[in-house]
């Protein structure tokens, strides 16, 4: 039995424990079938999830294996943890709660799982770039990313002879040429606060250090510094969109796009099921925003959408690594990249969907990076932030807003950081 005083979880998860005792994973069994639990947070995929499930348990003799896909997962996550009630995995994304979770010790280090060899190196490096400081171990399997940039209709680019931007200013140039035929370039939707951040994070990985939030904590930079032209040429795409994009939600925009109402809409490749659903017809494309001055410097914003983690003290890990062979065997990948409109962390002659085929260039080499919102706390509400930014249209009082709160929600952390510090030296 294993305990770790938790110091760097959220709010619900910090109040009411002092310290967590971690029960073992696959003890218990029933029907002579050792009994694994996976819960995943994406409860658009439930579908797939009961799907694998009831394949798992059809050629399993000496397992059975429940997969439960709840609305809100993070939440019961969090709350079973507090009662010391762990599934044995746990499918999650590679965001900033996977940093509280490997900080606090509930994950357990999965370096001997086999499956790793087979994940593209990048997204095993993403992984490790999330952890707040250096430390032995992995503690996730990335199963699917996603990546955002700009999605595009594409026979309305062939129709008005319109190429793909390169550069900042030939994006810029584009929505000049779109707006002069009578077309918006752009929808938004920006009355729900989330979608804010597609755009900041698809220009922020172009514009700022991958580890901008790392060089913050400590204390090397700030987001002032790094930001300032990401905010500037934000506010720039808004004379490009509708006229008051704050009264369209998410869903209105992707009907709209879906209709034809504009040309492009600067979201992930999460929205094409939405969009396809309203208009399965279209013809729909992506590209990589294009926020450099030049072409050199542009970067796929991809990050990790969906991720197995075991949890701590397990006492079946034999069990728990038959279940993630089984996810990972490429037909039921496969199914998932169908079905979600994904991109695989497996390396293996995946078929891609056709909406990626203008990043599959950059998922190919490697160039991806991740979003910078998975290093945000979601105390300090980024995506309002940035939604009351653009209402505002006040780049110095915005950033000098995200630096105070930076420091704000962020103190445990970089305490944390300078702490490492003072014992070992620059962590990079």
């Amino acid at each position: 039995m294993k305990t770790k005083k938790v110091k760097y979880l959220e709010t619900a998860l910090c109040c009411a424990a002092a310290s967590m005792a971690l029960s073992g994973c696959g003890n218990s069994a029933e029907n002579g079938k050792i009994q694994i639990e996976i819960v995943q947070y994406k409860p658009e995929a439930a579908n797939y999830f009961t799907t694998v499930e009831e394949e798992f348990n059809a050629t399993h003799d000496n397992i059975h294996l429940k997969i439960s896909s709840p609305n809100d997962a993070m939440t019961i996550l969090k709350t079973r943890f507090i009662r010391e009630d762990y599934p044995d995995i746990i499918g999650i994304g590679g965001d900033i709660n996977y940093s509280y979770f490997v900080d606090a010790q509930i994950l357990a280090d999965i370096s001997d799982y086999a499956g790793l060899a087979d994940i593209n190196q990048g997204y095993l490096d993403i992984d490790e770039a999330l952890k707040f400081v250096p430390m032995d171990g992995v503690y996730a399997v990335p199963y699917v990313a996603n990546a955002a940039g700009i999605l595009y209709n594409k026979d309305m680019f062939e129709e008005h002879g319109w190429t793909i931007p390169q550069t900042w200013d030939e994006l810029i140039t584009l929505c000049e040429n779109i707006q002069s035929e009578g077309i918006l370039p752009f929808y938004f939707g920006f009355k729900d606060t989330w979608t804010c951040l597609a755009p900041w994070n698809s220009m922020a990985v172009d514009l700022a250090p991958a580890d901008t939030a790392k060089q913050v904590n400590r204390g090397e930079t700030t987001f002032t510094d790094e930001y300032r032209e990401v905010s500037e040429k934000y506010l720039e795409l808004l004379a490009y969109g509708p006229e008051d994009p704050f009264a369209y939600g998410y869903n209105d925009a992707c009907t709209a796009f879906a209709r034809g109402e504009s040309a492009m809409y600067p979201i992930g490749s999460y929205a094409a099921p939405q969009i396809l659903s309203v208009n399965p017809d279209l013809n729909l494309d992506s590209f990589v925003m294009p926020a450099n001055d030049s072409a050199d410097g542009n970067t796929l914003n991809s990050g990790i959408d969906l991720q197995f983690c075991v949890t701590a003290d397990c006492k079946n890990k034999e069990a728990v690594y038959e279940v993630l062979d089984f996810l990972y065997e490429d037909e039921n990948i496969q199914k998932y990249i169908d079905a979600q409109t994904a991109i695989p962390c497996k390396e293996g002659d995946f078929k891609l969907p056709s909406i990626l085929d203008g990043m599959t260039e950059y998922i190919a080499s490697g160039n991806m990076t991740d979003y910078q919102d998975h290093y945000y706390p979601s105390e300090m509400a980024v995506d309002a932030q940035i939604q009351t930014f653009l209402l505002q249209r006040d780049v110095d009082a915005f950033l000098q807003k995200f630096d105070t709160d930076w420091l704000r929600y962020n103190r445990d952390i970089i305490r944390l950081v300078q702490e490492y510090e003072k014992q070992h030296g620059n962590a990079d």
